[in-house]
């Protein structure tokens, strides 16, 4: 009886394994498709937007905004390079919307914490890390805007490294940010519904149910018989569940995906928030190698405003990770909001709708008036 149970396990296992890996594939696949149909419904919003104020703050949200509706901070940050290489936005105006960006992109996570909304302890946790992504990029912008506003800390720096850069000033093809390997099925399938908005709700529905498949498939793939080896291995050590989220977040070229993957695992307490934090962290830096592609556009500015990308996640990095009583804040603040977001579900929709749609909009609306 025994030895027929073990056999029949082996099936289940594989079984998980290829159910993994294909909802790893639909996450993604989900997430591009996500960010193509919302480029091609804001594209001509966010030209407008990006040439609508000088104020740095308005910037800061405008990057926020933009990139919580289109889901991509690399298509965002390349809009901007864009922008700024056509002569009508200066660096320095650009950098707090790359900021700006670096919060935006977070919103995956944070949304993909409700799909435990129906189950109290479990959505407690799920949003604790989902949202601890966005606490980490909101301190690092507390830091560095000011030091940026005033010393250009971070536009100095970036102008410095691209000197030893070269560029080649008459380049004048076009701006191409980077696609993850699914694009070209994306584009299919976006061509074929030809309705933006029907693709949107589709590419929503498909990353809550990629999540879905995989919080059960990776469960039962790895984490049934041997996660305490797993997160000995990754999760043990500050350093290297630093190291392992910034290879992997470059390996799959999505912060999105590696931080959105961490929130089931905390929900059902296969792992604690606080050792997941460093691997969040080093996620954020990971995620700045696609920005790091904005050489291929031959410009020196594309080529700074890539590595004010690198340098603000770096900095934030730094900063947070070396100090125990900053490293800590983070995730009592995540811990705080999961708790009271228990009491009322209605706290985790209002930050949501707060935090990256509300408070921009309403700072962007009034400060074109």
């Amino acid at each position: 009886m025994e030895s027929w149970d073990l056999e029949s396990s082996k099936p289940n296992k594989t079984k998980s394994y290829v159910l993994m890996l294909l909802a790893l594939f639909l996450f993604i696949f989900a997430i591009d498709l996500l960010t193509v149909s919302m480029s091609h419904l804001n594209n001509s919003v966010a030209e407008d937007l990006f040439l609508a104020t000088r104020n740095p703050f308005v910037s800061l949200f405008i990057g926020l905004l933009m990139t919580a509706l289109i889901q991509s901070s690399s298509t965002v940050t390349a809009s901007i390079v864009a922008v700024v290489a056509a002569g009508n936005l200066g660096l320095e105006q650009a950098v707090p919307m790359v900021m700006g960006a670096n919060i935006g992109t977070t919103l995956t996570s944070t949304l993909v914490s409700f799909s435990y909304v129906m189950k109290k302890k479990e959505f407690k946790r799920a949003l604790s890390a989902g949202i601890i992504h966005d606490i980490f990029n909101i301190f690092t912008v507390l830091v560095l805007l000011p030091l940026e506003l005033y010393f250009g800390l971070l536009t100095n720096l970036a102008v410095y490294f691209a000197n030893f850069f070269g560029s080649d000033e008459n380049f004048t093809g076009p701006l191409i940010y980077n696609k993850v390997f699914t694009r070209p099925l994306t584009q299919w399938v976006s061509d074929t519904i030809n309705i933006p908005f029907l693709t949107t709700i589709l590419a929503v529905f498909l990353v809550f149910a990629a999540i879905k498949v995989l919080a059960t498939s990776v469960y039962k793939a790895f984490v049934v018989d041997s996660f305490r080896d797993i997160s000995n291995m990754i999760f043990k050590k500050t350093g290297l569940a630093f190291t392992y989220g910034l290879f992997f977040t470059a390996a799959v070229q999505s912060s999105t995906v590696t931080t959105s993957l961490i929130v089931p695992l905390v929900a059902t307490r296969k792992v604690s928030l606080k050792k997941v934090f460093p691997f969040v962290v080093g996620a954020n830096i990971g995620t700045t190698i696609t920005a790091a592609l904005a050489a291929i556009y031959k410009s020196e500015a594309a080529i700074a405003l890539a590595i004010v990308h690198f340098l603000f996640n770096t900095f934030g990095a730094i900063i947070i990770l070396s100090f125990p009583q900053f490293r800590i804040l983070p995730v009592r603040l995540a811990l705080y909001m999961g708790k009271k977001s228990v009491k009322s579900r209605f706290l985790g929709f209002a930050y949501i709708l707060l935090t990256f749609f509300i408070i921009p909009f309403l700072l962007i609306y009034f400060s074109t008036e």
